[in-house]
């Protein structure tokens, strides 16, 4: 894309760029060879805050509203901006006053210094001796580099490598990052990569002055490692200015935006808070909830689709916990007795095979056992929790992840608020239990997130005490291989896309918060869809 540079101090690089050996053939040419090695003691990773302090707020990565279409494939990916600059340039503080002044939720900032390689035994024994380059474009991992913030520019959920500079090697626990809106990638070779740069929607360059960066290391290095000014004077002149020189300066010209003075230059700052904003409201995808209660209207319920049988037992159960009179203490207990039999019904589709053991008596005995790794239960908070007893009851120490989808009352949009799953979840068969489906747009919501976790589409089972047509249809057409299972299916919704003629609000009537019968609809939290 074309950016305004009137605003931009761009410094024009002149000299001949050389090319590269064999192992750097996919880098953009550095400027000559035989730069020497760096010092590092640490690496930072500053890609999954829970939330951002500033000065003035809090900022909290929550509330995202959907990155899918109602096929359930990916309809917008997330806005990437690259930061580069020397070290000690400002990348950092630029990075968070940009997150500041955009105010939206779900922004990731992802640094460059947790994709270090990991050194061989050679190699540590150079790093031992300070005689390893750190500020060579081969010392870091590109191709892990940008296969992650590929997959997490899709929206999906992505795990980063912890580099620990007093091993030369990446912790055992890596961490998640899931859900960006917004990526902001920084490091010093932010733009020496051609496959990187391709990922990038906006470049920018942190230009400060050779001699603040050289005050901000001597602080920084005194005062935080104890070390005298010769020192830091003398590594800065044999390792930090020559990488930079070589390395670094040269990839300004890739840049769309030059900021001088780094995080000081609020003006620039500004400029670039008014571009993103503007490719984020591009971007945004507008749900229409009347367009989705007709897309299937007439249309036959999916196979994917298991509805208990209608026996007398379970339609006097349905009974009684539909009756508005029915006191709590009845509802619970008879909504109870449905869920046991609602994942005992699901648990018959999870895949089997045939196993053979010896009875007390001597004798085989041909029967069946569980063909898979694991059973996960995921809740959608806070209705679905109440089914989380009766898997616990059928499945032994069963795992169990919650989501938070809530309904924004201004938009109507479904908006993800918290999400806790339990590691390695890719493998398992996931029980995805939620109390009412009405119209599908939060248990939409919730398989796509399993989905971006790398959870088998064909492994999920959503499983409902009451879902409306609507919701059925909705979620069957977006999710084919999703097997849905449910006590019962009523057919309509009304304009405020309540299940009619329904059951209520269930998590109210559970948990004893039921607005007072004097209380309009309107009057009521909007429950999530």
């Amino acid at each position: 894309p074309s950016y305004a540079h009137s605003h931009c101090v761009i410094c024009t690089v002149t000299r001949t760029l050389g090319g590269t050996d064999g192992s750097l053939d996919r880098l953009l040419p550095a400027v000559n060879t035989g730069l020497s090695p760096r010092k590092r003691t640490t690496s930072q990773c500053k890609s999954e805050p829970p939330l951002l302090r500033t000065s003035k707020r809090t900022i909290y990565t929550a509330g995202r509203p959907p990155w899918y279409n109602e096929h359930g494939t990916q309809s917008k990916e997330a806005f990437v901006i690259g930061l580069c600059g020397g070290s000690a340039s400002g990348k950092t503080t630029v990075a968070r006053k940009i997150i500041e002044a955009l105010d939206v939720p779900w922004v990731v900032l992802l640094s460059m210094d947790s994709f270090y390689k990991v050194l061989s035994p050679e190699q540590q024994l150079l790093a031992a001796s300070n005689d390893y380059n750190f500020d060579h474009p081969d010392a870091f991992d590109f191709d892990l580099l940008v296969h992650t913030l590929r997959k997490l520019k899709l929206g999906k959920s992505v795990k980063i490598p912890v580099y620990d500079f007093t091993t030369h090697g990446r912790q055992k626990e890596w961490k998640t990052v899931y859900g960006a809106s917004v990526i902001i990638f920084e490091g010093i070779m932010s733009f020496a990569d051609k496959e990187l740069l391709k990922l990038l929607d906006m470049k920018i360059f942190v230009d400060t002055d050779s001699d603040i960066r050289l005050v901000r290391r001597l602080r920084r290095d005194i005062s935080e490692r104890g070390r005298d000014i010769e020192g830091v004077i003398k590594q800065y002149n044999k390792f930090v200015k020559p990488a930079f020189e070589q390395y670094i300066e040269p990839t300004m010209r890739l840049a769309d935006i030059v900021v001088p003075r780094g995080g000081g230059n609020m003006v620039a700052i500004d400029l670039i808070v008014q571009h993103v904003h503007s490719q984020l409201e591009e971007r945004k995808l507008r749900w229409d909830m009347a367009a989705l209660a007709s897309a299937h209207q007439a249309q036959p319920l999916p196979q994917t689709l298991s509805v208990l049988d209608n026996t007398p037992q379970v339609r006097g159960m349905h009974t009684i916990i539909r009756n508005k009179e029915t006191s709590r203490d009845e509802f619970i207990f008879y909504s109870k007795r449905l869920m046991r039999l609602l994942i005992e019904r699901a648990l018959s589709f999870l895949p089997s095979q045939t196993w053979v053991v010896e009875t007390p008596q001597g004798q085989d005995y041909e029967g069946k056992a569980f063909n898979g790794k694991r059973i996960t239960g995921v809740s959608i908070l806070r209705a679905g929790e109440t089914m989380e007893p009766a898997l616990r009851a059928v499945c032994k120490d069963v795992r169990i992840g919650k989501i938070l989808i809530q309904t924004n009352q201004d938009t109507g949009e479904p908006e993800l608020h918290y999400l806790r799953l339990p590691k390695d979840i890719s493998e398992d068969h996931v029980i995805l239990m939620d109390c009412t489906v009405s119209t599908g747009a939060a248990a939409m919501m919730a398989v796509r997130v399993l989905l971006d976790h790398d959870v088998q589409e064909d492994k999920i089972l959503l499983v409902s005490l009451l879902m409306a047509e609507m919701g059925v249809h909705s979620v069957a057409y977006a999710f084919p291989q999703v097997k849905i299972i449910t006590t019962a299916v009523d057919k309509k919704v009304n304009d405020l896309f309540h299940i009619i003629p329904g059951i209520g609000n269930f998590g109210d009537r559970y948990f004893g918060t039921d607005a007072p019968p004097d209380w309009s609809d309107e009057d009521m939290d909007e429950p999530s869809y």
